[in-house]
C-alpha cells in the first residue's frame, strides 16, 4: 500500500495550532486541502492564518513565491462537513473528548467515500474507542502529530484494535510522503513518547518532592549531566502545567491507576494555584519581567585528593579513571569482586549511583549518571548525614579537579539522572514486550518526539543489560510500593545476559 496521490484532496477538521500545522504539512506537500470548522468564519480565518506563514517562509527563502501561490491555489476553506466529499484522507484535530470526535466521525461516514481514510490527531484518548463508533472502524487510524507539527518530524501512526493494516500502511506511508518520520505503534495509552516519557517528570518531581534538590538544581543536573535539552521544571512549565499534568493524568487512568505513572501531588498544587508556566507567568519559575531565575546549587571549591584507589572498574563510569589521571591525580588499582568504588585517602568511598542510599554504609558519598563523563559541565553527588565532611569534601574536590560543578544533594536513592534513565529504560522494554512498538521505533519516537540525547535502547546497550533492572531492583527493595518494580520484560532481558555470561545467580 503506497502514500496517497497528490492529486488526492486531504481534508483537515478543527482550525487551532495543530489543526493549521497538520493542513499547511498537507499542503505543502502538494495536496488540495480542505479546512473545516464548525464555529463559522473559523476555517476562513485559519486559511487566511496559513497564508501569512507561507509568505514568512518566502521571506526567509523557505518557499519560492510560485510555490506559495500554488499552495494558496489548493487550500479551500469548507462552510459546512459536506464539503468535504471526495476527500481520500480527513485528519481531525478538534478538543479531546471521546463523544465529540465520535460525533464527528459518524457524520463524516455519511459524507465521504468508503476508500476514504479517517484520521485523529489525539494524544490522549483511545483511538480504539474513537473508532468504535464507526460502521467501518478498520479505516480508522492514529496519526499523531507533535506540535509544531510543521517543524516537529514525528508522527505516531497508531493502529486502534480494529484498524486494518492496509489503513495503517497508508497512513504511514503518507506522513513519510509528507517529509515525517513516523513510527507505528499501537493502541496503548500514551501510545509511545507519552507513556515511556512519564518518569522523565515523575523523578524529577519526587526528588523535590522528597526535598532531595530544588527545582533549578535538578533541571541542571538533568542538563548538564543528563544531556536533556531541558530539565523537568523548565519544560513543563514551557508546555504548561495543567496540559502537562493532564496526560499524566490519563495515562495514568488509562493503566488503571497503575503506581508507575502515579501524578504528582506537588505539580497538582502548582495547578491548583494557577501557576501554570510560562502563559500565566509563573510555574515551577518566575516569569515576570525582572524576575531572576534561581542559580543551581553549586559547592565552593574543595581541595582535590591526592589519590584514589579504584576498586573495579566503575561499570558506566569507567572513563572517570582515564579523566582522573590526565588530571594529574594518581589512580591505583586494586582487583575487586563485590562491586565498582573509588576509594578517597581519607578512608570514604565514592560510588556510582545503584539505588541504594548513603545511610546504608559507612561513609559512602555516590555520584550520579551521566550522558558523557568527559563533555558533563556538572555532576551530582549525595550523601547522608553520617558522611563524613572530610569524604564529601575529596569527592567535591575531585570532580573540580576534572573541570565539573559539582552539585550536592539529598541521601536519594537512585539520585536524579539514574533513576531518571533507568525508569525510561524499563517502561521502554515493558513496551517493546507488550507490542506496543519495535525499539527501533521507540527510540526514533524518543530522539524526535521529546528530543532526547539517546532513545532508551541505545542508553540500553551503553549501560550495560543488566544496569537498569539492578538499580531499579535496589530501588524498589527501599521503596517497595511497587512504583520501582522492575517489569518482567527487564528482567528477562537482564536475565538472558547474565545466564549467556555463565551466572547462576
Amino acid at each position: 500500500m503506497t502514500a496517497l496521490d497528490l492529486s488526492s484532496p486531504v481534508a483537515v477538521v478543527g482550525t487551532g495550532t495543530m489543526g493549521q500545522g497538520i493542513a499547511q504539512v498537507a499542503l505543502l506537500a502538494g495536496h488540495p486541502v480542505r479546512l473545516y470548522d464548525a464555529a463559522p468564519g473559523r476555517a476562513r480565518e485559519a486559511a487566511d492564518a496559513i497564508g501569512a506563514r507561507l509568505d514568512r517562509l518566502v521571506e526567509k527563502d523557505r518557499l519560492t513565491a510560485a510555490g506559495r501561490d500554488a499552495a494558496r491555489a489548493r487550500l479551500e476553506p469548507a462552510e459546512d462537513i459536506a464539503g468535504l466529499a471526495g476527500c481520500s484522507l480527513v485528519v481531525e484535530a478538534i478538543l479531546e473528548r471521546l463523544d465529540v470526535k465520535q460525533e464527528l466521525f459518524r457524520a463524516l461516514e455519511d459524507v465521504v467515500g468508503d476508500d476514504c481514510l479517517l484520521a485523529t490527531n489525539t494524544s490522549s484518548l483511545s483511538v480504539t474507542a474513537i473508532g468504535g463508533a464507526l460502521r467501518n472502524p478498520g479505516r480508522f487510524v492514529g496519526l499523531h502529530f507533535f506540535n509544531p507539527a510543521p517543524l516537529l518530524p514525528l508522527v505516531e501512526v497508531v493502529s486502534g484494535f480494529a484498524t486494518d493494516v492496509t489503513s495503517a500502511t497508508r497512513a504511514y506511508e503518507t506522513a513519510r510522503a509528507w517529509g515525517k518520520t513516523p513510527v507505528a505503534c499501537a493502541d496503548t495509552p500514551g501510545f509511545i513518547v507519552n507513556r515511556i516519557a512519564r518518569p522523565f517528570y515523575a523523578e524529577a518531581f519526587a526528588v523535590y518532592e522528597a526535598q532531595g534538590a530544588d527545582p533549578a538544581t535538578i533541571d541542571a543536573v538533568l542538563r548538564e549531566s543528563g544531556g536533556f535539552k531541558m530539565g523537568a521544571f523548565e519544560l513543563t512549565d514551557l508546555i504548561g502545567q495543567d496540559v502537562n499534568e493532564a496526560v499524566t493524568h490519563s495515562v495514568w487512568r488509562s493503566f488503571f491507576q497503575d503506581v508507575r505513572f502515579t501524578p504528582s501531588l506537588a505539580q497538582q498544587r502548582l495547578v491548583e494555584s494557577g501557576r501554570l508556566g510560562r502563559k500565566s507567568g509563573h510555574g515551577w519559575y518566575d516569569y515576570a519581567d525582572g524576575a531572576e531565575r534561581p542559580e543551581p546549587h553549586t559547592a565552593e571549591p574543595a581541595r582535590p585528593p591526592a589519590y584514589v584507589v579504584a576498586e573495579g572498574d566503575l561499570g558506566p563510569a569507567s572513563e572517570l579513571l582515564a579523566m582522573i589521571r590526565e588530571a594529574g591525580i594518581q589512580v591505583r588499582e586494586e582487583e575487586e569482586d563485590h562491586g565498582s568504588r573509588l576509594v578517597l585517602p581519607g578512608g570514604g568511598q565514592l560510588a556510582l549511583a545503584d539505588g541504594q542510599t548513603s545511610v546504608e554504609f559507612r561513609d559512602v558519598v555516590y555520584f550520579d549518571l551521566a550522558l558523557d563523563y568527559r563533555r558533563a559541565t556538572r555532576i551530582a553527588l549525595s550523601a547522608s548525614q553520617d558522611t563524613s565532611s572530610q569524604t564529601l569534601s575529596e569527592a567535591i574536590g575531585l570532580f573540580q579537579a576534572l573541570g565539573k560543578k559539582v552539585s550536592v544533594i539529598g541521601d536519594v536513592p537512585g539520585m536524579i539522572v539514574a533513576r531518571t534513565v533507568a525508569r525510561i529504560v524499563d517502561l521502554a522494554h515493558d513496551a517493546v514486550a507488550k507490542g506496543v512498538a519495535t525499539e527501533e521505533d521507540v527510540d526514533t519516537a524518543m530522539r524526535l518526539g521529546v528530543n532526547y540525547p539517546l532513545g532508551p535502547f541505545e542508553w540500553s546497550r551503553r549501560l550495560g543489560r543488566n544496569w537498569a533492572y539492578a538499580l531499579l531492583d535496589d530501588l524498589h527493595l527501599r521503596d517497595p510500593s511497587g512504583r520501582y518494580a522492575p517489569s518482567l520484560a527487564l528482567y528477562r532481558h537482564a536475565y538472558a545476559s547474565d545466564k549467556r555470561e555463565g551466572s547462576t545467580s
